[in-house]
């Protein structure tokens, strides 16, 4: 088969799928944006996107669609010209329909199947939008403008011959007639390479070096920012330092915004939620690593005693099962994703997402009695192990989707 990935990132979810099916003997291609320098040993073709400015007072709710529609229409005119130039018919199309990257690419190759990784689909109510007081009520303007968000990726779909998203919840956000074409095949935790290790130790900016079984908590995100908890996190650690004086805490992530809005004052929300505890944590003992290579993060999640993950109703991070696999405890919030895949007791800890009394109190227990937990720590592996390893599970089943196509 000729099986073309799109990803204005590539391979994002595709790490593990692109060079699969081209070990399997299929003619493998991907298209990125011209931003994306990665380099993978997948033969790759990119295409320059130059987004025209959008006028929100004309756009108004359409400024959204109007963004990931220009994208839509510059890859299009790339894919256009591919099959102009070369002939170049692929027999799947693979893309993401976070971007519109797949929103036209039906009409350059009608005769290709499309699968659209359909990762979240935006909604009014029921999500991210109007969860956290601290946002502002959710008006009925934010809920329609939530609404509006989601034009490209309904469109996405229905011009799609099949859906993936990584899991259950993410794709029940997806409308009922939607919801039907979308197959629930998580991208895959590779558990050989992601599992404890006694001998972990991961050196800090300042020299110190901490090593599995130390009193270790550890906070991962992409960026440290109220989507993920970052504040709720914040706001637990005083308590939490003052009953534990030898606990490190490690806090990975950078000073960007991922999700939502940034601060309405120019500042990283990184500082606004630090300087509200500032004068009440030893800050010898928190350590702001910023954003780290993937091997640092795996060595911390092996050395780590606890490890915090929060999340509004939204995507799942990868980072939570990855260190359920490392041997981690999670402590996650009670929200939907994560109920998902921790079971509060059994093979993790959960706690509501708002708690802040709450998240002290259980990351002291976790720091405190790291025994009494070792239970909860070899059953998140297993759940890792039996429902999204990567090998055994995922990737087959990620393989089996794209070749039922086959013409």
């Amino acid at each position: 088969m000729k099986v073309l990935f799109v990803h204005q990132n590539f391979p994002g979810q595709f790490l593990h799928l692109a060079p699969e099916l081209a070990r399997r003997g299929h003619e493998v291609l991907a298209l990125t944006d011209t931003v994306n320098k990665r380099e993978t040993g997948i033969r790759t073709l990119r295409y320059r996107h130059q987004a025209p400015k959008v006028d929100p007072a004309a756009c108004r709710l359409g400024r959204n669609y109007t963004l990931q529609s220009d994208r839509g229409v510059t890859v299009a005119r790339a894919c256009l010209q591919l099959r102009k130039e070369t002939g170049y018919v692929p027999d799947v199309i693979f893309g993401h329909s976070g971007w519109g990257e797949t929103l036209f690419l039906k009409e350059v190759w009608p005769e290709a199947k499309l699968i659209v990784y359909a990762e979240f689909y935006y909604q009014g109510r029921g999500a991210d939008v109007g969860f956290d007081p601290e946002a502002g009520e959710a008006g009925f303007d934010q809920v329609m403008i939530a609404q509006g968000r989601a034009a490209h990726l309904g469109q996405a779909m229905l011009h799609a011959d099949a859906g993936v998203s990584p899991t259950e919840w993410q794709a029940s956000t997806y409308p009922p007639a939607l919801r039907r074409m979308i197959e629930v095949i998580f991208d895959g935790v590779d558990t050989a390479a992601l599992r404890p290790d006694p001998a972990a130790q991961v050196t800090l900016p300042d020299g110190r070096v901490l090593r599995a079984g130390e009193e270790v908590l550890t906070f991962v995100n992409r960026n440290l920012e109220p989507y993920r908890g970052y504040h709720s996190f914040l706001r637990a650690l005083p308590d939490v330092l003052a009953a534990r004086p030898q606990a490190q805490v490690v806090i990975v992530g950078g000073d960007e915004v991922s999700y939502g809005p940034a601060p309405k004052d120019g500042r990283r929300w990184k500082d606004i939620y630090l300087d509200e505890v500032r004068d009440r944590l030893d800050l010898a003992r928190v350590h702001f690593m910023g954003k780290v290579p993937y091997p640092t993060f795996v060595s911390l999640m092996q050395v780590s005693r606890a490890h915090a993950y929060l999340t509004y109703p939204f995507v799942l991070s990868w980072s939570m099962l990855e260190s359920m696999a490392a041997g981690a405890l999670v402590i996650g919030s009670d929200t939907a994703p994560v109920r998902e895949v921790i079971r509060h007791g059994e093979n993790g800890l959960l706690v509501d997402f708002f708690d802040i009394a709450g998240w002290s109190r259980t990351m002291t227990a976790a720091l405190a009695d790291p025994a009494r937990f070792a239970p909860l720590r070899a059953a998140a592996r297993r759940t890792v192990v039996e429902r999204y390893d990567l090998r055994g599970i995922c990737l087959p089943r990620m393989v089996a989707m794209v070749e039922r196509f086959a013409p």
